[in-house]
């Protein structure tokens, strides 16, 4: 919270000394602002990455009539992009992402649309995720939906092994256990 009071309290005390400035030299205080920060979710509680850049933006914008700011902004916190849906415009805001392809980083642009919820956004285009998971969740869910469909599954073989990897794995109200439980009975590779 501190860390956070401190920005805010040096970007209004930045403009601050900007405005004196002008004064002293007799021209008109500037209407617009460049404002970059990487990582703005950098070690916040996600109670914080939801709430931090709409107040920033909130300050920047209240640094005076007209003022127009341009935010260029880092983040590979999905409840930092679930917390933007209410104040994005696709009109005048975009979103990209850095891919690493063949060695070389490309910025390409993603088309904005609302994902709702801080686990859609991490399955979404922006970041990428396969599964809003753990790494042995998405393998268990993997082999069963392969089992499902008469494939071979990849690493659990049998339903009773894919069973025991959904438990270890699955909270108890998951909503994959109730396709598994009803579609799947009655079968055994």
């Amino acid at each position: 919270m501190i860390r956070v009071i401190s920005l805010a309290y040096l970007i209004v005390w930045a403009w601050h000394e900007h405005v004196e400035a002008c004064r002293l030299l007799k021209q008109e205080p500037v209407k617009n602002i460049v404002f970059l920060m990487d990582e703005v979710e950098n070690h916040l509680h996600p109670e914080w990455q939801r709430r931090i850049l709409p107040a920033l933006l909130k300050v920047l914008e209240g640094l005076g009539d007209g003022m127009q700011v341009q935010a260029h902004i880092t983040t590979h916190a999905p409840m930092v992009l679930a917390s933007l849906e209410p104040h994005f415009d696709p009109e005048e805001d975009k979103l990209f992402v850095f891919d690493l392809e063949r060695g070389r980083v490309n910025l390409r642009a993603v088309d904005w649309a609302r994902q709702g919820d801080a686990s859609r956004w991490l399955t979404s285009p922006a970041l990428n995720v396969s599964f809003a998971r753990s790494v042995e969740a998405e393998r268990a869910i993997k082999d069963a939906n392969a089992f499902l469909r008469g494939e071979e599954p990849e690493h659990f073989k049998t339903r009773e092994e894919i069973d025991l990897a959904l438990s270890a794995t699955l909270a108890d109200m998951d909503p994959f256990w109730p396709r598994w439980l009803t579609i799947g009975e009655g079968d055994d590779a």
